[in-house]
């Protein structure tokens, strides 16, 4: 059984849910967001919140209802509050800077690298050492904060690149004589 699946989604005040079929609508202040559930698992709104069960015993069915349930708390989660991914910048001569709607990022190669920023999520740069992403889709944000990171990740001796503010770098020590 589930634990996660059991217990139904709450709406926060300024929240409203419309099913229609296997989808969810969930419109919120921040936006509007929805998702889309296999056949395996019911969804239904009772009492201000989004309950969801399986449709019968499978494993499939058992797998399909946690997964639907916390994908449709995290849509609540989005038009309410938003997510966001913060990234630190460290290293000589390592910055970023916002110039419309492209991220200017100079990481010590022979070029700066300009990466476009995808509808649906805003970065901002508030210190040239500090990346942040905003948005409403968790997975969305997650994905370009990784695609950021990308270009130069954190290398264990220095500790030089595009880090989550919240990562730990294990550090190795360099060469003796």
């Amino acid at each position: 059984m589930s634990r996660i699946g059991k217990r139904p989604v709450e709406l926060p005040s300024g929240v409203t849910a419309a099913i229609s079929g296997q989808t969810v609508e969930v419109k919120g202040p921040k936006g509007t967001r929805s998702f889309t559930a296999t056949d395996d698992i019911t969804l239904a709104v009772e009492d201000n919140a989004v309950t969801v069960t399986p449709r019968g015993v499978s494993k499939r069915a058992r797998q399909q209802w946690g997964m639907s349930r916390t994908q449709v708390a995290n849509c609540v989660t989005g038009v309410t509050q938003g997510f966001k991914k913060e990234l630190e910048i460290n290293g000589v001569g390592y910055r970023a800077n916002m110039q419309g709607n492209k991220l200017v990022l100079n990481l010590g190669l022979s070029h700066d690298v300009n990466f476009d920023v995808p509808e649906g999520v805003t970065v901002t740069c508030p210190k040239q050492t500090e990346i942040v992403v905003e948005g409403i889709d968790q997975q969305l944000v997650g994905e370009v904060a990784a695609k950021i990171r990308e270009w130069r990740k954190p290398e264990p001796y220095k500790g030089k690149g595009i880090k989550y503010k919240d990562e730990y770098i294990f550090r190795k020590e360099g060469k003796k004589k």
